[in-house]
């Protein structure tokens, strides 16, 4: 049945890559399904990039915190900034700073980018409470699969005391490429070539992206309040194929793992690490894009979410969906 009463949401990207034109395409796509289901209807207003610079409803703007306030002082029913920058290891900006502006103005958020949560979650979590706005981020880690909606929407009163995954396309096509036999090098141009690794590989190949990853899930999961500094990392290097040929030859796998867990004295000790794992091990049964997280519980035990394959839909749809849970809260 259609909702009775429709909602509008103006949408500015701040951002605008591949992952942003695959949302605004997807928009385009699922209008119907949108309206007919959710009474929802979504018009992107405003863009700023670094090479095309900002623009407000066809007027240049100085800046994207420019875009941002006048999102803000507009009359739609939502006004939700997308915020789709590239990540910064070293403090998350200016994607974190994005973030802030848009609460301030009244702004919603969503975001694939894992700086903000990586870097400062806690703090924008209860400023965006504060403001009476949503700052939501399914994108940031395994793509549109949900996994801090499952936990936020499925598990009441249910802690989660730890995690491990692998959380990592690219280093995970280079290990199961390594294990076939190819150098360390060749295995990296090959997904560079095929577009999955960067023409700079250093944040997946060295771990910092996974570490992003393993602290936006600590931070929102089990309240930590770290930043990928604080994740213990060592990343692939010449030596992890003879390490994974090894491995395989005794019936084992290895993975790029990122974990978290407290110890004996309760701290939390966040981890990325390869790690030689037995042959039956969930994590060690993916290959290529295949990705997984297994969430320990104090409740439900152990919790597993696999996806066999990422694309640029499944992160722009985890964008999608972020602003179908804007439009559902706003309902009365």
């Amino acid at each position: 049945m259609r909702p009775a009463a429709a909602i509008q949401a103006d949408l500015a990207l701040i951002g605008f890559g591949h992952v942003g034109r695959r949302l605004v395409e997807l928009l385009e796509e699922r209008a119907p399904r949108l309206v007919a289901d959710h009474g929802l209807t979504c018009r992107v207003v405003a863009s700023s990039t670094r090479r095309g610079g900002a623009v407000y409803d066809g007027e240049r703007c100085a800046d994207s915190f420019e875009v941002i306030r006048r999102l803000g002082a507009s009359d739609a029913d939502l006004r939700i900034v997308v915020e789709n920058t590239t990540l910064d290891i070293k403090a998350g900006e200016p994607a974190t700073s994005h973030v802030r502006a848009a609460i301030a103005a009244g702004c919603h958020v969503v975001t694939a980018n894992k700086g903000p949560a990586a870097f400062a979650y806690a703090e924008l979590r209860d400023a965006a409470a504060s403001a009476g706005v949503r700052f939501l981020f399914e994108s940031a880690v395994m793509d549109g699969i949900p996994i801090f909606n499952l936990v936020r929407e499925t598990l009441p009163a249910v802690d989660v005391i730890g995690f491990e995954g692998v959380v990592n396309t690219t280093t995970n096509h280079i290990i199961t490429a390594l294990e076939a036999g190819a150098t360390f090098e060749d295995a990296l141009a090959r997904m560079q070539a095929e577009g999955i690794a960067e023409a700079d590989p250093s944040l997946d190949v060295d771990g910092w992206d996974a570490a992003a990853k393993t602290a936006a899930l600590a931070n929102v999961l089990m309240d930590a309040r770290i930043t990928p500094h604080d994740v213990l990392r060592v990343g692939l290097d010449a030596g992890t194929g003879e390490a994974a040929r090894g491995a395989r030859s005794r019936g084992k796998r290895l993975k790029l793992v990122a974990s978290a867990r407290r110890d004996p004295a309760g701290t939390l000790v966040c981890r990325v690490e390869p790690r030689e794992l037995p042959g039956d091990h969930l994590l060690a049964t993916l290959d290529g894009s295949a990705n997984a997280l297994i969430l320990s519980t104090d409740i439900l035990d152990r919790i597993a979410i696999c996806q066999m394959g990422g694309s640029l839909t499944q992160t722009a749809y985890g964008l999608l969906s972020d602003i179908v849970t804007i439009a559902r809260g706003a309902r009365p």
